[in-house]
């Protein structure tokens, strides 16, 4: 059973004015909101954000290829230290949509009629270009492993005392008072 689009969805782009003949094209720029879920876990386009599409469909012999690029703001926390960082991303979009399964295989995109729905082809051209630690700046220092304090608010002099694990068993058998007595 095949699910039939919704010619009402912002993602849903009718190719009806190409027909099927090879050759003719459209462009387009669109302007459409943001998914749910589009992202991974530290950084993604907010929902409902603008993306913003310049798009070439072109027919082919097979079905229609569509081609351009999208921008979008991302959201999310440096992987270091924690603070929230914003920033955009551009991709680069191309989906070949099928006219019929016959041509395409199991992976391929298809048309619903004139119908093809452009958010699958954008959520993963996103979710592939999105790094995976995303840091606020490319020398972030990061939180101290010992405290959790800021390290780039800390300053370069920001040590604790280590105590090597071969002698933490004796650190108690000394007392103050024998330090005194030794002085």
């Amino acid at each position: 059973m095949t699910q039939h689009l919704d010619p009402r969805s912002p993602w849903v782009i009718s190719t009806h004015d190409l027909g099927k003949r090879p050759g003719t094209m459209r462009q387009m720029s669109l302007t459409l909101p943001a998914s749910a879920d589009l992202g991974v876990d530290m950084i993604g386009v907010p929902k409902d954000a603008e993306v913003e599409l310049d798009l070439r469909l072109e027919a082919v012999m097979e079905g229609v290829l569509v081609s351009g690029t999208a921008q979008a703001p991302l959201t999310g926390e440096c992987a270091r230290c924690l603070d929230p960082l914003s920033s955009d991303i551009e991709v680069d979009l191309q989906e070949l949509f099928f006219y019929s399964d016959e041509d395409a295989s199991e992976d391929d995109s298809l048309l619903d009629g004139e119908l093809l729905d452009l958010e699958p082809t954008f959520r993963d051209a996103v979710v592939l270009a999105l790094p995976l630690s995303p840091v606020c700046r490319d020398d972030c220092p990061g939180l101290c492993t010992e405290c959790g304090i800021k390290l780039a608010e800390a300053g370069a002099d920001h040590r604790h005392e280590k105590i090597d694990a071969r002698w933490a068993s004796l650190q108690g058998l000394v007392s103050e008072n024998d330090n005194d007595q030794e002085k």
